[in-house]
């Protein structure tokens, strides 16, 4: 390969330049948080040139932004193919409680970076129509198996237990999990007074 194809691969004609650097920048903040997000860290690790993130990106919100999008797209994407594999008569409540589990157990490093993103909207703005969005295709989905507020409250129950779950120590058990979206799906037992 010549350097002239190889400029041509990796220049003004390398479609998936910008895709890269958002890819780099969600890696980014997984390795060294949001306060470690540069231009320069970023380049080195999608291996372009510095310019190239300023060209795609001229602002920290501006990668920032792309990766909460993407990263927002990553995790809608994985739970849809969780919600397609379910079957009609699934325990919802046990399905969600598995999949909290599953996030921390398998995918930690993912929901830490995811967020770290979504976290950030708080104190920048920009941000914010994107973490939204994830809201609500959150609370789509989970209203798809139950009603739209339900939905709403499983969502904001299993953003929550997330997070909760990553930092406590000792983290609850899947059975504590799976008990509190039973009351949120069911609602509390009935007892009835004699």
């Amino acid at each position: 390969m010549t350097s002239g194809t190889s400029r041509a691969r990796r220049g003004p004609n390398d479609p998936d330049r910008r895709a890269r650097i958002a890819r780099a920048a969600i890696e980014v903040v997984g390795e060294r948080g949001i306060d470690g997000l540069t231009h320069r860290a970023v380049a080195a690790t999608a291996g372009v040139p510095l310019g190239s993130t300023t060209y795609h990106f001229s602002t920290l919100d501006d990668l920032l932004a792309v990766a909460l999008e993407q990263a927002a797209a990553a995790n809608v994407e994985r739970l849809q193919t969780w919600a397609a594999s379910l079957s009609p008569d699934e325990d919802f409540a046990v399905a969600l409680a598995n999949l909290v589990m599953s996030y921390l157990r398998d995918e930690q490093s993912s929901t830490v970076v995811e967020y770290d993103l979504y976290v950030a909207a708080l104190h920048r703005p920009r941000l914010r129509p994107a973490s939204a969005a994830w809201d609500e295709a959150l609370v789509d989905l989970f209203g798809s198996w139950t009603d739209p507020l339900t939905g709403r409250m499983l969502a904001g129950l299993f953003c929550g237990l997330l997070i909760q779950t990553a930092l406590a120590d000792p983290a609850p058990s899947a059975d504590e999990v799976e008990a509190l979206f039973r009351r949120a799906v069911h609602g509390p037992a009935r007892v009835r007074k004699l």
